[in-house]
C-alpha cells in the first residue's frame, strides 16, 4: 500500500478520526457522532444497546450514510451466544461450536451467508466475526462455544467456509482473536491472559485458522489482548511490532485491515491506559481502535484522536504508520460500497440455497446429540417443570440475550413453568429442595451450561437425578462432561434456535443429529 505523508494539521486530525471505532449510546445517532463522521471519523460500532429491529437499524444506518456514503458500520454479529442484531429475542442461527459438531462447511457457508444478508439489509457492512480461536482450554471462561472446536483443522475449515459465505453478502469479515485466544484460562475484558507454550505449538495448533483463511481474503483480523511470551515477552499482541507487523503482515502476508479488540478491555486499560494503548497498537500495525463495548461518549473518542494526534507531532508515532492506518481503513470502506452493489463473487451460488431463510434452525437441529439413559424414554407431553442452572455469563454475552429452553417448551406445552438457579447455591441439597417444590409432579427438564465448569452445578445435577431419575438433562454449553439423565440433550450452544431443537426432541418431535 502506498504511503504519503501528510503535512497539514487538519489532515492528521483526519487520519486519527478515521482510525477509530467508537460506539454510542441511543438507537439514532447522537449529533456528536454525525460530526466527527463528517471530520473525518470512519467507523463506528453497534452493539446492542442501539438495537431495536432491523427496520430502525436499517434507518440509523441510513442516518450515518447521509453525512458520509462510505462510513463502515460495525457490529458484534457471531450469532449463537454473542448476538446483538437479535440481542432481546436470541440469535436465528446457533454459533460456531454448533456448526463445528455438524463439521458440514457448506451447511456453514450458507449460515454465514444468511446472516450476512441480515446484515447488509440493515446497512451494517463490518462484521467483528467469526471467532477463529481453536479452544485449546475446556476452562477457558470466555471463547468456549464461540469456537468451532478444539482441532485446528475443523476450526480452519470452518472459518474459511463462514468468511466465503459472510463477504459473499457483501459484509466484511473480521477473523478474531489473532495470534489465538483459545487455550486462556483468564478473560481479557478483566486482566491479561498469558499463554506459556512454544512456537511449534503455536504454529500448529492457534495460527492455522488465521494463516489458512487468509486465501479467502479476508478483509480484516482483529488482534487479542494476550500475551505469548515465545512471540514477544513484553507486550500483549494488540501492541506487538512483533506479532502485528512482523507475523501477521510480513510472515502470513496479510493486506487487510487489523482492527484491535475493545482497547478498554482491562487487559490494555488496566496496564496501559487506553491512550497509550491506543498510540502503541497503530505504532505496532493496528489499523483501527475498536472502543466502545463500555466507553461510548464524545470525551473518550476526543482523548483518542489527541493522543494520536499528540504523539506524531512528539515523534511517537509516525505520520507515515497513522497515515497507512487511515488509507486501510478507507480502503476497506470502499470495497463495502462498491460491493452493496456489485456482491463478491459466489453471492449468485449462495442466493439459490433450498434451505433459505430457516437454515439457522436446520443447523441447530443438525448440531443436536441425544444420549438416552438407562431406562426407556418418555417424551414429555404435559407441561414440564425446567430448573435452569445458571453460570454467570462471559461478558461478551449480552445479560439482556435470552438462553434455555423454558420459552421454546412454553410454545410446545403453554403451561410449562420454572425457576432459575445460580452459583449462590451452594448447598446440594437445599439446591434440590427448591426445585423439587417449584416442580411439584412435574416433569422436571434441567438445563445446564459448562456443567464440567462448574462444581455447585455438577453436584446439583446429581442430587437432582437422584431424587427425580426421569429428570431430562439439556447441557448448552460445551459438552465436555458425561451424560447423565433420562435423556441427555446436548445443543452445543444456547441461541434460541438451540432452544428450539431441544424443545422438539424433550416432547417428542425431533430426533437430533
Amino acid at each position: 500500500m502506498t504511503t504519503v505523508v501528510r503535512g497539514t494539521s487538519d489532515t492528521l486530525t483526519r487520519d486519527a478520526l478515521a482510525v477509530l471505532q467508537p460506539g454510542f449510546v441511543g438507537t439514532t445517532a447522537p449529533d456528536w457522532v454525525l460530526r466527527h463522521i463528517g471530520e473525518g471519523l470512519g467507523s463506528v460500532g453497534l452493539f446492542g444497546r442501539n438495537i431495536v429491529s432491523p427496520e430502525q437499524v436499517a434507518a440509523l444506518t441510513a442516518q450515518l450514510r447521509a453525512e458520509r456514503d462510505d462510513i463502515l458500520v460495525a457490529i458484534d454479529e457471531e450469532s449463537g451466544d454473542v448476538t446483538r442484531l437479535e440481542v432481546r429475542e436470541g440469535s436465528s442461527f446457533p454459533g460456531n461450536y454448533a456448526l463445528g459438531t455438524v463439521d458440514d462447511p457448506g451447511l456453514t457457508r450458507e449460515v454465514a451467508h444468511q446472516l450476512g444478508r441480515m446484515l447488509a439489509d440493515c446497512g451494517v457492512n463490518l462484521n467483528w466475526a467469526p471467532t477463529a480461536d481453536v479452544n485449546a482450554n475446556p476452562d477457558n471462561p470466555v471463547i468456549g462455544v464461540r469456537s468451532f472446536g478444539d482441532d485446528a483443522r475443523l476450526v480452519t475449515r470452518h472459518t474459511l467456509a463462514y468468511v466465503e459465505g459472510m463477504q459473499a453478502a457483501g459484509v466484511a469479515a473480521c477473523l478474531k482473536h489473532f495470534p489465538g485466544h483459545g487455550d486462556t484460562n483468564v478473560d481479557s475484558h478483566h486482566a491479561m491472559p498469558r499463554i506459556d507454550v512454544g512456537m511449534d505449538t503455536l504454529r500448529i495448533r492457534d495460527l492455522p485458522p488465521f494463516r489458512d483463511t487468509l486465501s479467502a481474503r479476508p478483509k480484516a483480523v482483529m488482534s487479542a489482548h494476550i500475551l505469548l511470551p515465545a512471540l514477544d515477552p513484553e507486550r500483549p499482541a494488540t501492541l506487538s511490532p512483533q506479532i502485528l507487523g512482523g507475523l501477521l503482515r510480513e510472515e502470513l502476508g496479510f493486506d487487510g485491515l487489523i482492527i484491535t479488540d475493545g482497547i478498554e478491555m482491562k487487559a490494555i486499560s488496566a496496564t496501559y491506559g487506553i491512550e497509550r494503548g491506543t498510540v502503541l497498537a497503530i505504532a505496532a500495525g493496528a489499523d483501527a481502535i475498536c472502543v466502545g463495548g463500555g466507553l461510548c461518549d464524545e470525551e473518550t473518542v476526543l482523548q483518542l484522536r489527541d493522543a494520536l494526534v499528540a504523539a506524531v507531532r512528539n515523534g511517537d508515532l509516525a505520520e507515515e504508520r497513522l497515515a497507512d492506518a487511515a488509507a486501510r481503513v478507507r480502503s476497506l470502506a470502499d470495497w463495502t460500497r462498491r460491493t452493496r452493489t456489485a456482491p463478491e463473487p459466489g453471492a449468485a451460488q449462495q442466493e439459490g440455497s433450498a434451505s433459505g431463510p430457516g437454515v439457522g434452525l436446520v443447523a441447530a437441529r443438525r448440531a443436536v446429540r441425544v444420549t438416552a439413559g438407562e431406562l426407556p424414554y418418555e417424551p414429555v407431553t404435559a407441561a414440564p417443570y425446567v430448573a435452569s442452572f445458571a453460570p454467570v455469563t462471559n461478558i461478551a454475552v449480552s445479560t439482556e440475550t435470552p438462553w434455555g429452553v423454558l420459552p421454546e417448551l412454553r410454545k410446545l406445552l403453554p403451561d410449562t413453568q420454572g425457576d432459575t438457579f445460580d452459583a449462590s447455591e451452594t448447598d446440594a441439597s437445599a439446591l434440590v429442595g427448591k426445585v423439587l417444590a417449584g416442580a411439584g409432579d412435574r416433569r422436571i427438564v434441567a438445563v445446564v451450561r459448562d456443567v464440567h465448569r462448574h462444581g455447585w452445578m455438577s453436584a446439583g445435577l446429581d442430587a437432582l437425578l437422584a431424587a427425580r431419575p426421569d429428570t431430562v438433562v439439556v447441557e448448552m454449553g460445551l459438552n465436555r462432561d458425561r451424560p447423565r439423565g433420562a435423556l441427555h440433550i446436548a445443543t452445543h450452544g444456547a441461541a434460541r434456535v438451540c432452544g428450539e431443537a431441544a424443545a422438539e426432541i424433550i416432547t417428542g418431535r425431533g430426533t437430533g443429529g
